[in-house]
């Protein structure tokens, strides 16, 4: 495994490896969300992202803490300029910058701080011809890459075939209830945003669209609910995904202990070893009710990258009384490894995925 990866690499000497820390690699792993619409070289985040080489943030405009001041986005020179200090910030100048922009109410560049704002959602997009489909992405796409955001957390591949399903179906996330089609949509999104070099990320594996509840709140079961065929669009675009986003349902089917995130069964078994994904994976964000109310970030930690899990996602947003430091997660997970409890070789691993991704940039 390790020298298939090394060769498709063609990018790091053994030698250069070597030379990075091992706090510098799993910062590589880290995709972390801050407060702040400046990144300022005295910030803490620039200084994080200078000491543990830190691989990604995540942008958003609402700010929990304060409702009357924007988190990170206000405007379109001010996010311009933020992107460009974050790259600044980081050693090779390819720090992931992050956003959820999916259209309708998924979309973090509102018309309010001078953006489009206005990006139809998936399931009234299906109502458009190709060309109208493609134009829209590609102005979305064009609109992301000008503010300085290279990687959005999108498209939506979930099936839509659960009518009660609010955080899918009752959102129009989803571009319908057939695979083929869902492939088909996602796939012309994606190109759209390769046009403009920007990265993506198929959500939410291995399928939340049969689901009923919400895993922002809690625990959700999907055990009977999902099917087989929610897999199917991951199968279908496998080799184009540039990443892979997986979800914190619950299925004992799959796992009889852990939600897919968590669950090495789901990550390396079905996503990895069944449909052959050898990209990244990227977790749903890690601070989510379902995950954050049952297990403690040691364990949460240990058990993400032991299943397989390449960038984990804390985006600091969901509750101003639990914000976690870059330096507290990459310390953490280097006890893990010190410890014995992740291998060196898992951390190696997710480090090669990553710098192969940010080849694409």
């Amino acid at each position: 495994m390790f020298k298939k990866i090394f060769m498709l690499m063609g990018l790091l000497s053994l030698s250069l490896l070597a030379e990075v820390s091992l706090e510098q690699k799993i910062g590589q792993m880290l995709m972390v969300g801050f407060h702040g619409t400046s990144a300022t070289a005295e910030s803490q985040i620039c200084k994080d992202i200078k000491k543990y080489h830190i691989g990604s943030v995540i942008l958003f405009d609402y700010n929990p803490v304060n409702k009357n001041e924007p988190k990170n986005i206000a405007n379109k020179k001010q996010l311009k300029r933020l992107t460009s200090q974050l790259q600044k910030c980081s050693y090779d100048g390819k720090l992931l910058i992050a956003v959820d922009q999916e259209g309708g109410r998924v979309q973090r560049l509102k018309s309010k701080y001078g953006f489009y704002g206005k990006f139809p959602k998936a399931s009234d997009v299906i109502k458009m011809d190709q060309s109208q489909i493609e134009s829209t992405y590609i102005k979305m796409s064009k609109e992301l890459k000008g503010a300085g955001i290279n990687y959005d957390l999108a498209p939506v591949v979930d099936l839509d075939i659960n009518k009660e399903n609010h955080v899918i179906h009752g959102l129009g996330r989803s571009f319908g209830k057939d695979p083929e089609t869902v492939a088909k949509y996602a796939s012309t999104f994606i190109d759209a945003m390769h046009h403009y070099g920007v990265l993506t990320s198929l959500k939410h594996f291995p399928g939340h669209g049969s689901s009923v509840g919400d895993t922002h709140k809690g625990f959700v079961d999907v055990t009977n609910l999902w099917s087989r065929v929610e897999m199917e669009p991951y199968r279908m675009l496998n080799k184009k995904a540039d990443t892979v986003m997986v979800a914190h349902v619950f299925n004992k089917k799959l796992d009889a202990k852990y939600p897919a995130t968590l669950s090495k069964k789901t990550v390396n078994g079905l996503l990895r070893k069944e449909l052959g994904f050898d990209g990244v994976v990227i977790t749903d964000d890690l601070q989510m009710g379902a995950i954050s109310k049952k297990y403690s970030l040691k364990k949460t930690l240990n058990l993400a990258i032991n299943a397989g899990d390449d960038i984990l996602l804390f985006g600091n947003q969901l509750d101003p009384k639990k914000i976690v430091s870059s330096k507290m997660l990459v310390n953490t997970i280097a006890s893990l490894v010190k410890n014995g409890e992740v291998s060196p070789r898992e951390i190696n691993k997710s480090y090669y995925r990553i710098q192969r991704l940010k080849q694409r940039l």
